[in-house]
């Protein structure tokens, strides 16, 4: 029996090599629902090629667009993701969550009833949503897998494992930067930022590895998903990514995850998760593999890092939502030019550290209305806050 599949965000990056793994195995999968925001382009192919029965398409001007052209073709279109209860009257195999940035939270929180499998790869909602996710997956018994390269090899390493952890590696690239010197910093344009040395990813995330407060996203998301504390953490450079966990246990064992750099090994095993289907990859790579280099983080070169200490002792509270709304403003502004990228760090730590958001650390979110208000106004702030500073140097 085919697998009923459904792909949030299916023209973006992560979107995209979902539907190229489908689209290899047809055979396999039946594709219930594709959506994107706008990019029209990339969904006509994808229709072509994965014949979806539902699409949702944000945008209202590109919804309007797309509908009036494809009139007579055997797919329902819907314009926002409301429709997700209109869709699915029982429960399909597979969902997965790309949507980029805040705007994944809310359609996560409502196709989790309506699958058997949520796999997410969305750092947004599982840092500001997490216990409301959590407690949608519980409550309909739909099994959870992160996405996240990090995450997905410290969930296959440690899986099976309830206890005996001691700690555990989350490695970093350190961006197109890493080898620059601060002075150079200075003088970085957007252009430069979102050219990563290893991974081919979306402008917004590829600022945050250039920064690395991916990385101190993937920390926080790694003490929710695995319920650990944050002492058990730590953030390795390894400029190659070639090995994206390591776990070291109580019993004096380390289990290393390494592959390419292609998220299509984390999500082909996703959706395989518990059946035996190969992927045709490349060799190992005994040159990375006889040279793997690893170094602790220079703070000094990322400050974002010392963030880390803002949540030592805070979990699930609303204080991650101001996080991730600041870091989203501030590279918004960066890439629009309107401040440079060394204030993305700084200003970030200023924004933290604001009396009205410190008071967040109290305060567990109740509902995705409460994180979405938050949101909104912690950018608006941001933006308030950091132009008009800069107008004024």
């Amino acid at each position: 029996m085919k697998k009923k599949i459904a792909i949030l965000g299916s023209t973006g990056s992560i979107g995209k090599s979902t539907a190229s793994i489908i689209s290899k195995n047809k055979k396999d999968f039946e594709v219930v629902l594709l959506t994107t925001n706008k990019n029209l382009k990339e969904l006509s192919k994808q229709c072509k090629k994965l014949k979806p029965k539902f699409l949702i398409i944000n945008d209202y001007k590109s919804y309007l667009k797309f509908r009036k052209i494809n009139q007579k073709k055997n797919f329902k279109i819907f314009n926002n993701y409301d429709s997700i209860k209109k869709i699915f009257q029982k429960k399909i195999d597979y969902a997965m969550s790309a949507i980029s940035g805040f705007d994944g939270l809310k359609p996560t929180l409502d196709i989790i009833p309506f699958t058997k499998v949520i796999a997410i790869a969305n750092k947004e909602s599982l840092i500001c949503g997490w216990n409301l996710i959590k407690k949608k997956i519980k409550k309909n018994k739909t099994y959870f897998i992160p996405v996240d390269s990090e995450h997905f090899s410290i969930w296959s390493l440690i899986k099976n494992v309830n206890e005996g952890i001691e700690n555990i590696y989350i490695t970093a690239s350190g961006g197109p930067f890493l080898n620059k010197s601060n002075k150079h910093l200075k003088k970085i344009k957007p252009k430069d930022a979102i050219k990563h040395p290893n991974w081919n990813m979306g402008r917004k995330i590829s600022i945050d590895s250039a920064t690395l407060i991916n990385k101190v996203f993937e920390v926080i998301e790694a003490k929710k998903i695995f319920n650990l504390n944050h002492n058990k953490f730590n953030i390795l450079l390894h400029p190659d990514s070639y090995v994206h966990a390591i776990v070291k246990f109580k019993n004096g064992l380390s289990k290393i995850l390494l592959h390419d750099t292609d998220m299509k090994i984390p999500i082909f095993n996703s959706i395989y998760y518990n059946e035996k289907k190969e992927l045709k990859t490349k060799s190992l790579n005994l040159s990375k593999l006889n040279n793997l280099n690893f170094t602790k983080v220079n703070k000094k070169k990322f400050p974002s890092l010392d963030i880390l200490n803002y949540f030592k002792n805070t979990i699930n509270t609303l204080y991650e939502t101001v996080l991730v709304s600041a870091n989203d403003e501030l590279v918004d502004l960066f890439l629009k030019k309107k401040i440079e990228f060394l204030d993305i760090s700084k200003k970030l730590i200023m924004i933290m550290n604001l009396k009205e958001f410190k008071k967040m650390k109290s305060k567990k979110p109740l509902n995705f209305k409460q994180i979405f208000r938050l949101n909104k106004h912690v950018r608006l702030k941001t933006r308030s806050l950091c132009v008009r500073s800069r107008e004024n140097v």
